[in-house]
């Protein structure tokens, strides 16, 4: 079992930061090698946000948060952080942590490991 543990959101206005967090424990060794957020906005599918290669520090971001978001990691905790700045009310949505084998992995959403999902509000 993989156990993925989320911290952070809240409610900001428009411009301003939130930082997300999210723990891996359980059985990792050979199961987990990337972690990343997906998001889901209300009346819409869930769409992936970011992701990194734990080993290969490997990095992808969804295009509309490229130059706003920053994912980083720490190894020695399993815990990968994301940085939200320039917030938008779009950006409005729950925020998933996933984990797989690989960010190309990861980035389809095709994995049993997911987090219980904060709630990231914008208001205009």
């Amino acid at each position: 079992q993989v156990e993925l543990v989320e911290s952070g959101g809240g409610l900001v206005q428009a411009g301003g930061s939130l930082r997300l967090s999210c723990a891996a424990s359980g059985r990792t060794s050979f199961r987990v090698f990337a972690m990343g957020w997906f998001r889901q906005a209300p009346g819409k599918e869930r769409e992936f946000v970011a992701g990194i290669g734990l080993v290969s520090g490997v990095i992808f971001y969804e295009t509309s948060v490229k130059g706003r978001f920053t994912i980083s990691k720490d190894n020695a905790q399993k815990t990968v952080h994301l940085q939200m700045d320039m917030l938008k009310p779009e950006d409005t949505a729950v925020y998933y942590c996933a984990a797989d084998r690989d960010v190309p992995a990861l980035r389809t959403g095709d994995t049993n490991y997911w987090g219980q999902g904060t709630q990231v509000t914008v208001s205009s």
